[in-house]
């Protein structure tokens, strides 16, 4: 998994060097939530260079705070890694994307106990809408599956879907997450 995540990151830097850039944007997007069995807060930065035809690519780095308190075992952690995202913009209305992030993730977050398993590969796809604000900030809003859902995947606890039998219990749940990201344009 480090040897794909480094060719991701070299194959970015490869395409950047040998495109014309029209234009970048610094994107924010915040990551919180809490129970009373733990929570996790933090939030990931983007570089994306726009290149011709609406194509946006770039690096992507998360850093975030977790806590657990399952059965009455308190841990805390903290979750890190880097990825390369690309969109593709249509009419600066919608887009669909995919983004890889290989995250440093000690926990699994389906048996609630700490792993020797560190590292969390996550592949989304999906896509959404991009909305100008203003000639200043811009925004994401998205859904995006996990095709790899690893087991300490550390948006396992944000998947928005459950799927229910007939007694109400939760039989499944699908790895779908959905994101709000503010761009900031750097440059035209």
């Amino acid at each position: 998994m480090k040897q794909l995540f480094m060719l991701i990151i070299f194959g970015f830097f490869t395409v950047q060097s040998q495109a014309q850039i029209e234009s970048s944007e610094l994107g924010i997007e915040a990551y919180g939530g809490g129970s009373n069995l733990g929570g996790t807060f933090g939030g990931e930065l983007k570089y994306a260079a726009k290149l011709p035809n609406n194509l946006v690519v770039g690096p992507s780095f998360r850093l975030q705070r977790s806590w657990s308190n399952y059965l009455a075992m308190q841990s805390h952690f903290t979750i890190y890694g880097g990825g390369a995202f690309a969109h593709l913009r249509f009419q600066d209305k919608i887009f669909v994307g995919t983004e890889f992030q290989m995250l440093h993730s000690p926990y699994n977050f389906t048996t609630f106990q700490t792993q020797p398993k560190k590292w969390a590969p996550t592949l989304f796809v999906g896509g959404g809408f991009y909305l100008k604000l203003g000639p200043k900030v811009n925004l994401n809003l998205a859904l995006f599956y996990d095709l790899i859902n690893a087991q300490n995947s550390p948006f396992r606890s944000s998947y928005a879907f459950k799927m229910k039998n007939q007694a109400g219990q939760i039989v499944r749940i699908l790895p779908v997450i959905y994101r709000v990201t503010l761009f900031i344009p750097l440059t035209k």
